[in-house]
């Protein structure tokens, strides 16, 4: 059986960076790309993770590892073929991590075996194709098994977690006390922020990189407001007249292409382009409270306006690596068919097409330059990167006060961040926003230029360019303070 599967990879130029960066930014990022490769030359920059589509992990690494490959670095990007088992325990490790119990079954030794077994046969699968001097990062709880195996190879090693929790739990320590022992045998672990550093971790080899958007892909491109309205209506999400053949978007390769699937929507009332819309684009995933957004919006928003909510989420039979998908969108469903019809026509469920990746990211960037108000009201968020997508748009944003959505927005200026549990304060401050379109406007201003200064894909190559510079030169993985 085969262990992992190749994603192909098509290089992108760095110099497209340089209109948005300005040239000083630009030249210093150049200049790191040029250092890296030279000091790559004739090794292979390897990527395991454990799935291709869904989900923020997959997108960042499309677009950083191409422009990695545009640098002249040998890229390559493999994920895990895993069967029912296998992520049935990494699910269970992912809301672990969260603090979260998940499906409620414990991390024995049952788990180990089946975890273990896989990512075994994974690694050892792999252990033809790497060679000694090449670096592997590996992505997430998934992964990890892989390390004891591949470190009999020679390489460099480094986990890359993406997931974490402000204030661990007794939970969250039993994922760690699950996963230590194979991460800590890496040469480098990398976390989105300070406080989800697991403890008794090696400083020296503790990095920190915050994920990154990359605003020229198909989910971050400029779009006008015909083409917005026309991919909308294309998706069968809007009603419109617009021409089908509006309904255009960009590649990242440069290449024209058209939405022409259509969404699963589950909607008593088909939105129109005059109603205001409250957006939240999540995976089907309890940990990004489908149920609590309902809720708030129904109990908090519908009383004081005429708005509708509209929650997308991915077709769930495309998202390999989240067996919980499927239960969380009926949860979802049952949820608003409970509802009064009053309030359901107000309420859209949308499952959106994944055959094609960038289509489907074009579907996402319309639904957000779209709304009037963008929430991400999760209960658990390791980053939360469709806040950075929604506020590089100009989009007003509610979110939770949680993770790294608190490194994205700053709170009454980018933003507004509601604790995770406060409906009514959800609501409330979706509310204020629709109110006021003045003050959304300004805040979208805000967020747009934090993105810029903060959150784009170059940041995060240059930081890891610089990893690798250090792991290969022999000094430690974490830079002197």
């Amino acid at each position: 059986m085969v262990a992992t599967t190749p994603v192909p990879i098509a290089p992108l130029p760095l110099q497209r960076f340089e209109s948005v960066l300005g040239p000083e930014a630009y030249r210093c990022v150049r200049e790191e790309a040029e250092r890296v490769r030279d000091v790559c030359a004739g090794r292979i920059l390897w990527n395991i993770n454990s799935t291709a589509r869904g989900g923020g992990v997959a997108e960042m690494l499309q677009s950083l590892l191409a422009y990695g490959r545009g640098c002249g670095v040998d890229v390559r990007w493999e994920v895990m073929v895993g069967d029912e088992s296998f992520f049935a325990v990494t699910k269970r490790l992912h809301n672990h991590l969260h603090g979260s119990p998940g499906d409620g079954l414990p991390l024995d030794h049952a788990a180990r075996e089946i975890y273990e077994a896989m990512t075994r046969r994974t690694a050892e699968g792999l252990a033809d194709r790497i060679s000694p001097g090449d670096i592997v990062l590996l992505h997430d709880p998934q992964t990890a098994g892989m390390i004891p195996v591949l470190r009999e190879l020679g390489g460099f090693l480094i986990w890359r977690c993406h997931v974490g929790i402000d204030t661990p739990n007794r939970i969250t320590q039993q994922a760690w006390r699950f996963l230590r022992g194979y991460v800590a045998q890496a040469d480098a672990y990398v976390f989105s922020r300070r406080q989800y550093v697991w403890e008794s971790l090696d400083p020296d080899r503790t990095v920190l990189i915050a994920p990154s958007i990359d605003v020229f892909s198909a989910k971050n491109e400029a779009l006008t407001e015909v083409q917005t309205h026309a991919i909308l209506a294309a998706a069968g999400l809007q009603e419109d007249d617009l021409d089908a053949g509006a309904a255009v978007f960009t590649r990242i390769d440069g290449s024209p292409a058209r939405v022409e699937r259509r969404a699963e929507v589950e909607e008593d009332r088909r939105l129109r382009p005059d109603h205001q819309l409250v957006v939240q684009v999540s995976r089907w995933d309890r940990l990004k409270d489908p149920a609590g957004v309902i809720d708030g919006f129904v109990q908090h928003v519908v009383p004081h306006c005429d708005a509708h909510l509209l929650y997308a989420g991915p077709a769930v039979s495309a998202v390999a690596d989240d067996p919980e998908g499927r239960a969380v969108l009926a949860e979802a469903r049952t949820r608003r068919a409970a509802l009064t019809a009053a309030a359901r026509e107000r309420v859209h469920l949308v499952a959106l097409p994944m055959a094609d990746l960038e289509e489907n990211a074009a579907i996402v960037n319309a639904l957000q330059r779209r709304a009037d108000v963008v929430v991400q009201k999760s209960l658990a968020e390791g980053f939360g990167l469709t806040v950075a997508e929604a506020m590089w748009k100009r989009r007003a944003v509610v979110a939770s006060r949680i993770g790294g959505i608190q490194d994205q927005i700053d709170d009454g200026r980018s933003g507004l961040l509601v604790g995770p549990g406060d409906l009514r304060a959800y609501g409330q401050a979706v509310v204020a926003l629709l109110g006021d379109p003045a003050r959304a406007t300004e805040m979208g201003r805000r967020a747009a230029r934090r993105v810029a200064e903060r959150f784009l894909g170059t940041r995060s190559l240059t930081q890891y360019f610089r990893l690798f510079g250090r792991l290969l030169d022999g000094r430690p993985a974490a830079e002197p303070s």
